[in-house]
């Protein structure tokens, strides 16, 4: 029984240190809008990757409620899209590019997932709504 209570605490001492290392620490929705924050690769991209999903279904849903067709909307999609994900990092985090790979590696974080998305959401709007 002694050994059980020691393991557990020992469990308990690991994951308080992994809480102080900052690895498994909970996310704080304040950092998205602080410059002066750190982050590290894989945390920009999950947050850009989720920015350019919710613009997507956001998009797509309105997109197919208006009824807009052509193909036209599909690249002013592609436009606001990536113009958000640019002034995000770059004017409001305030993020060295470079150290992330470059904006062609930021910009292109989530990109074809929010894509396809934008289009399924565009497409069952439109043909559910409209036809």
């Amino acid at each position: 029984m002694k050994e059980g209570k020691s393991v557990k605490l020992n469990g308990q001492q690991q994951q308080s240190q992994q809480h102080q290392n900052g690895h498994l620490s909970p996310f704080k929705f304040a950092k998205l809008l602080d410059p002066e924050a750190t982050w590290d690769k894989d945390q920009l991209g999950d947050v850009l990757h989720w920015i350019r999903q919710a613009m997507a279904l956001a998009c797509g849903l309105l997109w197919g409620a208006i009824p807009l067709v052509g193909g036209i909307w599909f690249v002013i999609f592609l436009v606001i899209s990536t113009g958000i994900i640019y002034g995000y990092y770059a004017m409001i985090l305030k993020v060295d590019e470079e150290d992330f790979g470059g904006h062609g590696a930021l910009l292109q974080e989530g990109l074809f997932a929010s894509i396809t998305l934008f289009l399924l959401a565009w497409i069952l709007v439109y043909s559910l709504g409209h036809f």
